[in-house]
């Protein structure tokens, strides 16, 4: 197994280590992947300059916007019901090995800094447990047993969304999530591959094959499918948070303050959303316990904090809809 790819050249679940008509079958496997294709046009490569190597490898990263736009109603669609189930309090989990893995629990990692959600609200799984970040873990990818422990682990609800990531779309681990998580729990699944036709497709709810084709370095999938797996997971995260009211416009209004740059961002954000002078923002963020959200409604709405906390848990945290409550109970002055 190599740690920096999606793990697709070990032998398959269940089989003997040393077995010639496992590897036999599992090379038939790879032969039909785009992902581990062979690029003849690319065989010496090693012989050109640096610069030509370079720009060759730009070029091939330029087209995976591309193929990622072609699956962008998938993508909406898997959007709009991930974002329904945790608008019901469910949880978006990321399951995959190597690569894809490494990518769900980085995506996870990011969304407390910047949304506020809890760190149990989007987790990342990979095979072989958190040491595989950064040391393979043999055979861990090769396990739907695994998988399944992983999520039971977690105790699953019908509310919660598992996403599988797998480049081949072959992963065991990967299908093994998305298969337990729909059959045993009623979980949404999403299966992301950049293999069309994928076995991980077929097992989710919502297939996103996200077609980049063969690799510079044949079957290195840290490449161009690792960099469509992150631009799709930037979706998923991303437009699900806008969905649950994370965002005011394009303003990250959850975003949490846990350091210096944060706490100039907060400040930022508050000017850009209100047009307030500093005074009124510090002010703001005083009554409000330095929460970002709270500090706007207080400004735009013309409430005080606790009012500004009561609108917002009344509106499922959603800045517009708060406004909207606020301006409509405001007692207009008399003359």
């Amino acid at each position: 197994m190599t740690s920096t790819t999606d793990a697709t050249d070990s032998p398959a679940p269940g089989s003997g280590s040393g077995s010639g008509d496992t590897y036999g079958e599992l090379r038939a496997q790879l032969d039909t992947l785009t992902t581990e294709a062979f690029r003849p046009e690319l065989s010496e490569i090693d012989r050109l300059p640096t610069s030509e190597i370079a720009k060759i490898m730009n070029g091939e990263d330029a087209t995976v916007p591309t193929a990622v736009a072609e699956q962008l109603p998938a993508i909406a669609a898997a959007i709009d019901a991930t974002a329904e189930r945790m608008a019901r309090g469910g949880r978006l989990i990321y399951a995959g090995a190597g690569t894809a893995g490494r990518l769900g629990v980085l995506d996870a990692s990011e969304c407390p800094p910047t949304f506020n959600t809890d760190p149990a609200e989007v987790v990342g799984l990979i095979a072989g447990g958190p040491s595989a970040m950064v040391t393979a873990v043999e055979g861990a990818e090769d396990s739907k047993e695994l998988a399944a422990e992983d999520l039971d682990g977690l105790r699953l609800t019908a509310d919660d969304v598992v996403v599988g990531i797998s480049a081949s779309g072959r992963t065991p681990y990967a299908i093994g999530a998305v298969e337990h998580a729909r059959t045993r729990y009623g979980a949404l699944t999403i299966g992301l591959s950049c293999n069309a036709d994928s076995g991980l497709a077929a097992a989710a709810d919502h297939g996103i094959e996200v077609v980049v084709g063969p690799e510079l370095l044949t079957g290195s999938t840290r490449l161009k499918a690792g960099t469509a797996q992150k631009l799709v997971l930037n979706m998923l995260s991303t437009i699900t948070m806008i969905r649950l009211g994370k965002t005011y416009g394009n303003l990250m209004v959850d975003v949490r303050a846990s350091n210096e740059k944060l706490r100039a961002r907060s400040r930022r954000i508050v000017s850009l959303a209100t047009g307030a002078s500093d005074e009124e923002i510090e002010a703001a963020l005083a009554a409000t316990d330095g929460e970002v959200k709270n500090a706007i409604l207080t400004i735009l709405g013309g409430v005080d904090g606790p009012t500004a906390a009561d609108l917002l848990a009344s509106s499922d945290g959603h800045l517009r809809a708060a406004l909207d409550t606020s301006r409509t109970n405001r007692t207009p002055r008399t003359t």
